[in-house]
């Protein structure tokens, strides 16, 4: 039996010899890995800075002080928490802070590029509130924002919840705004997957227009496991309480550290440059892919995800996850909006950038990316196709290494 320490290993070789186009996935820098594995994970620090239930806790407030004021200065937020543990469990938290069990929410459709946490019933969310799930036009793929204006008049959520996993464009935070406030909602802006580019000024900000803003700090950011909420100052105090002690214990410092340091390294220029070169390869990806003849939900991209409706390639989107993992290049399944097929072997796939624009790739390699992704699943069953596309796999992943 391998030892854990040869697991994780296997699992660094993996990784090193394998391109990732998972959408939420990242590399952390050494720094912010540096930081998760300090000893600041032996430290308990139940509170919030300048009110600890724990003796000890100096240099752990200046670091949670550094997170929030760096959080707040690149998302423009009046307040943050940066004490959340993952994603699923800030959402719930804001849900806890301004919802009753009961109250009704809108939130994006699962189906149509959602989030579990934004009212599927399956979650939580679904469970405990009355969620009105809105989509995209079936014709498009776009958000259609009068559909989702007249949703909101007619049912009069108290919470509209913005954002999504699975949406290749730019998500109007302007107009979302004006149809919570239309309404007497609040608005709620899930910025996980885009996080990043807003940081680096290629995607719009989310406040003032949002009265709150959850992300995680390990997709586009390029941190660590973990989240942030920030939000309006009226709404700091039900957050704070909601986070601790409504749903959580001691925050994590070391991923508090972690988080400070993403935080600091996203307002760096260099950032800027790499916000923008996902974008750059993102498109370009998209580009060679159409001319492959891949059908790409709402034509292209904005951001660092496309979404591919492989109903023309006569594969499903399991098939083509699979296949092209054998090639060494690892894909999610996923559905499309309209989709008949089930959600664990769907009509599509999802496809991101923001790995291999960290190993330095740039519009040169999307072009070989989709080559590559394009003999593949012409030929998903060929042992000699698979076996030449592994090889033009490693010889990508040799020239641009993971930087440790």
């Amino acid at each position: 039996m391998k030892t854990i320490q040869q697991l994780i290993e296997a699992e660094e070789k993996r990784q090193r010899d394998t391109i990732s186009l998972i959408a939420s996935e990242n590399l952390a820098t050494p720094a912010v890995r540096a930081a998760a594995g300090s000893v600041l994970m032996n430290k308990y620090s139940e509170g919030y800075p300048g009110k600890r239930y724990y003796g000890g806790n100096d240099i752990v407030d200046e670091i949670e002080n550094r997170a929030i004021e760096a959080a707040k200065k690149l998302f423009k937020a009046e307040h943050a928490n940066v004490q959340p543990y993952s994603g699923s469990p800030a959402n719930i938290a804001i849900y806890t802070a301004i919802l009753e069990f009961g109250d009704t929410v809108m939130g994006m459709s699962l189906a149509h590029g959602g989030h579990l946490t934004h009212g599927h019933k399956v979650s939580f969310s679904g469970k405990a509130y009355k969620f009105i799930q809105y989509g995209v036009d079936q014709s498009t793929g776009l958000l259609n924002y009068d559909e989702i204006e007249t949703m909101a008049k007619i049912f009069k959520p108290k919470l509209i919840v913005c954002g999504a996993t699975a949406y290749p464009r730019e998500i109007d935070f302007i107009r979302f705004g004006k149809i919570a406030k239309q309404v007497g909602a609040y608005l709620l802006a899930d910025i996980s997957h885009i996080a990043g580019l807003i940081a680096g000024g290629v995607h719009p900000q989310p406040f003032p227009h949002a009265d709150i803003v959850m992300t995680t700090t390990h997709k586009t950011l390029r941190g660590p496991r973990g989240a942030i909420i920030m939000c309006k100052k009226s709404l700091a105090s039900q957050i704070d309480k909601a986070v601790f002690p409504g749903l959580q214990g001691g925050p994590h410092d070391n991923i508090t550290a972690a988080k400070a340091i993403c935080l600091e390294e996203a307002a760096k220029p260099e950032f800027k440059k790499y916000a923008k070169q996902i974008v750059v390869n993102a498109k370009a990806l998209a580009a060679n892919l159409a001319q492959f003849g891949f059908k790409l939900v709402t034509g292209g991209t904005d951001n660092h995800m496309m979404l591919v409706d492989l109903g023309n390639k006569k594969i499903t989107g399991l098939e083509a996850e699979r296949a092209l993992e054998k090639a060494g290049i690892i894909v999610n399944k996923n559905m499309i909006p309209g989709d008949l097929r089930s959600p664990f072997d769907p009509s599509g796939i999802r496809l991101g950038v923001p790995v291999v624009t960290s190993r330095g790739m740039g519009e040169p390699e999307m072009a070989e990316i989709a080559s590559i992704i394009s003999t593949v699943l012409d030929n998903p069953t060929s042992k000699s196709v698979l076996s030449q596309a592994k090889k033009r796999v490693l010889e990508l992943t040799t020239r641009f290494p993971i930087s440790v």
